[in-house]
């Protein structure tokens, strides 16, 4: 079956036809352009594909495209503002956050997200207080913790790890 969706990607609407069974990663790539998030393991497991959805990240190799119609979705390509790099895209380009540039794209929304949880207070797995009131320091630790899900293949994760501490 297929329909007629919308889907809002770094403030664009693009309107779409698609199958039900359509990932929104393919639907990104080949539907609408954006061809940031990498099509890697198509199982979920490497992280290529992570874009964020209404501010969180997903795993668009997982997620249908069906299922976020009239979302906000932001891919790295939106990350940047008036062809100006983010804080945290730049911050990979200085401190060498990337070899092959394959897992950059997911890696980068990956941060965005992983920074706005710290910020929001939201623990992880190796968080020692989880009181609600307390507020720690992002360190190597928690981002390692909280960018498990996404691989390089390269080896840039203490590169990845410091840019991410940088902000």
């Amino acid at each position: 079956m297929v329909v007629e969706i919308s889907l809002r990607v770094n403030k664009t609407v693009h309107d779409v036809v698609v199958d039900n069974r359509r990932t929104l990663l393919d639907a990104l790539r080949e539907d609408t352009g954006h061809t940031g998030p990498k099509k890697g393991c198509d199982h979920g497991q490497c992280g290529a594909c992570t874009v964020l959805l209404d501010g969180r990240r997903v795993l668009s190799c997982l997620t249908l495209a069906v299922a976020v119609s009239g979302a906000e979705i932001t891919t790295v390509e939106g990350i940047a503002a008036d062809g100006e790099l983010a804080p945290i895209q730049r911050a990979f380009v200085e401190l060498d956050g990337y070899q092959c540039g394959f897992c950059t794209p997911g890696q980068i929304c990956s941060a965005v997200a992983v920074l706005a949880e710290h910020a929001a207070g939201w623990p992880s797995a190796v968080t020692e207080d989880v009181s609600p009131d307390r507020h720690s320091e992002l360190t190597a630790a928690e981002v390692r913790e909280r960018m498990s899900g996404n691989l390089c293949r390269c080896g840039a994760y203490p590169a990845i790890v410091r840019a991410v501490l940088a902000q």
